[in-house]
């Protein structure tokens, strides 16, 4: 990602908030969510999903939601110290992005422009993402324990399923890592979720546009 992509990125962004007066939609645990967060969330989204650009009240309500469990993880880094992604990471993902879609810088900041976001927009969306799995590995794997009775269970469960993923390993030996590592996911996810759930409990959620509750 060239300083000059990034450079005109920044002043096509300042002069695009400069008409834009802003609102609060919603807090949460003394943070705020304001529309533009919810529309720059639902066009990274839909840009990287490939999508056509979606600014319903199903959408906005989806995105607040997602703002507002971010909030509660930034939160929770920042009490915990976990590490954070440097914005060269984040920058490298979208130099890899280019390669592997777009072919040309000049490809990316077209399309980009049609979704209504920016360069810095997008790196800041692969920041922000590294930074959550990071935390979820560090704050909740330690916790999950994998048993052998749960291996077999799921070896029992999803032979076939293994067997074409995997050719040429059969027993349940062979797919032990990769039975682990699955499992190991799901609980990490589960005790992420519940985690998430117990913060909305905790934290009073205030919200400003009545379609997003």
């Amino acid at each position: 990602m060239t300083i000059r992509f990034i450079a005109l990125s920044l002043v096509a962004a300042f002069a695009a908030d400069a008409v834009i007066i802003d609102r609060i939609a919603v807090v949460a645990s003394n943070s705020i969510v304001k529309d533009s967060d919810i529309s720059r969330d639902l066009r990274v989204t839909e840009f990287l999903n490939d999508q056509p650009l979606d600014l319903s009240e199903k959408a906005r309500k989806a995105s607040a939601n997602r703002l507002i469990d971010q909030i509660f993880i930034r939160k929770e880094i920042q009490v915990g110290d976990y590490p954070v992604t440097s914005w060269q990471e984040a920058s490298r993902q979208v130099d890899s992005l280019v390669q592997k879609e777009f072919k040309s810088e000049a490809a990316l900041l077209n399309r980009l422009n049609r979704y209504g976001i920016t360069a810095p927009d997008l790196i800041s969306h692969f920041l922000w993402q590294l930074t959550v799995l990071r935390f979820v590995d560090v704050r909740f794997k330690p916790a999950v324990l994998v048993t052998d009775a749960e291996i077999q269970q799921y070896y029992r469960q999803h032979l076939d399923e293994l067997r074409k993923q995997h050719p040429g390993k059969s027993s349940s030996a062979d797919f032990r890592e990769e039975i682990t590592d699955t499992l190991t996911g799901e609980k990490v996810n589960k005790l992420f979720f519940a985690w998430l759930d117990d913060q909305r409990k905790q934290n009073k959620i205030k919200y400003y546009e009545r379609g997003l509750e």
